[in-house]
């Protein structure tokens, strides 16, 4: 289980770096513009592929918003799996202010995060903020608290309430959820008998099946690591 953080002050998401941009994207290497245009689709894929692996990753990830949550943060955020924030987060797409679009997950993921095409586009194409209610009836994140202090024991009670259970089962409710987002339901159910005719073989279904029985916590039992 993995547990990521956003906050403001000294460590806020306040998205891409201005100058890191100018030296790797605004001056691409090469001598013509085949060889420049090539090493900049490197340099995009590579910015895009620091994302894809939280989205990849098998463990969930929860990720804690206070604070402003801007450009990359929202690229960052939209990769993981469960959104919590304090009421004084915002969160902003914030790259057409700088004259490019967002490049590295947004526009692909926020539209399927939200659900709503109308809202996705209003905020990616005028950068306007989104507060802390208004990204929970959206559906950006899923649970509002009133402080910093609120929002990380929240969230880090989630995580070892997931952490309790079979990594065989969360895991491959992860990986199925992940799967069945970019393909049809037929597609997401074959994938889900072919994933389940060797994972159904587990001994931890049997201990948690005993544990409800029983009526104790998944949390008292000894799973091995996966």
């Amino acid at each position: 289980m993995f547990l990521s953080r956003f906050h403001s002050a000294l460590r806020c998401c306040p998205g891409i770096d201005l100058m890191d941009m100018a030296g790797d994207v605004l001056q691409p290497q090469g001598d013509d513009t085949a060889r420049v245009s090539w090493n900049l689709r490197k340099t995009i894929v590579k910015y895009q592929e620091t994302f894809s692996v939280i989205e990849r990753c098998p463990k969930p990830v929860v990720v804690a918003v206070h604070g402003p949550c801007v450009g990359g943060g929202v690229d960052l955020i939209t990769a993981c799996d469960i959104r919590l924030c304090t009421q004084d987060a915002w969160f902003q797409v914030k790259e057409v202010d700088i004259g490019l679009a967002a490049d590295v997950g947004t526009l692909q993921r926020l539209p399927k995060v939200i659900g709503s095409r109308s809202l996705v586009n209003e905020l990616a194409l005028t950068a306007r903020r989104m507060y802390a209610d208004e990204a929970k009836s959206s559906g950006l994140v899923s649970r509002v608290f009133a402080d910093k202090d609120a929002l990380m024991a929240a969230a880090l009670e989630m995580a070892a309430e997931i952490a309790g259970r079979s990594p065989v089962a969360v895991q491959g409710t992860k990986i199925n959820l992940i799967y069945s987002r970019d393909h049809s339901v037929a597609e997401g159910l074959d994938y889900m008998a072919t994933w389940n005719m060797s994972m159904l073989q587990t001994q931890d279904v049997m201990k948690s099946a005993q544990a409800s029985m029983e009526k104790k916590s998944p949390k008292t039992i000894t799973f091995s690591k996966l």
